[in-house]
């Protein structure tokens, strides 16, 4: 059965006729052709497909198109906005963190999610004193991107990125 929906895609308002079964990363690579969040396990536990929906951060693989319906997805590209680059892109280039870069607009948005969750006080399982607004450690980073996998293991670069974006 095929469905009628909209998506926000960075910014753009998208109009496609999608099968009930078809996944938020499928109908953006391949109804849209934004290719920007990647397709690696299919699964969810790899994070590379991971984009911000209504600004929360979902693995796309495991998000039904047709839940998404009206949402405003943001993928890495989308973070920019108006900008040449966004802070965290700008930091992944200057701290290296990447080598063969699938994983990385995964990272990037992941990151971003976090960054937001940390700002509005959102606790995580490293958190020392949930009373307190979490401080973002380099133990608390990784926690926090512990959903997104780097096969070529530039984990210490992509946490050194993230905590010179953070405020």
């Amino acid at each position: 059965m095929d469905a009628d929906i909209t998506l926000h895609v960075d910014g753009q308002r998208r109009e496609l006729t999608v099968d009930t079964r078809t996944s938020l990363l499928d109908a953006l690579r391949e109804h849209l052709g934004i290719i920007t969040a990647k397709k690696g396990c299919d699964h969810g536990q790899c994070g590379a497909c991971t984009v911000l929906v209504d600004g929360r951060r979902i693995t796309a693989c495991l998000a039904l198109a047709v839940a998404t319906d009206g949402a405003e997805v943001t993928t890495s590209d989308g973070l920019r906005g108006d900008q040449v680059a966004h802070p965290l892109h700008e930091a992944f280039l200057a701290n290296d963190a990447f080598q063969c870069g699938y994983c990385t607009p995964g990272q990037i948005c992941s990151a971003a999610g976090a960054l937001d969750e940390a700002k509005s006080g959102w606790p995580s399982a490293a958190t020392a004193d949930l009373d307190e607004d979490p401080q973002l450690t380099d133990d608390e980073i990784r926690e926090r991107l512990s959903g997104n996998l780097c096969r070529c293991g530039a984990y210490g670069n992509i946490v050194r990125a993230v905590r010179e974006v953070s405020p």
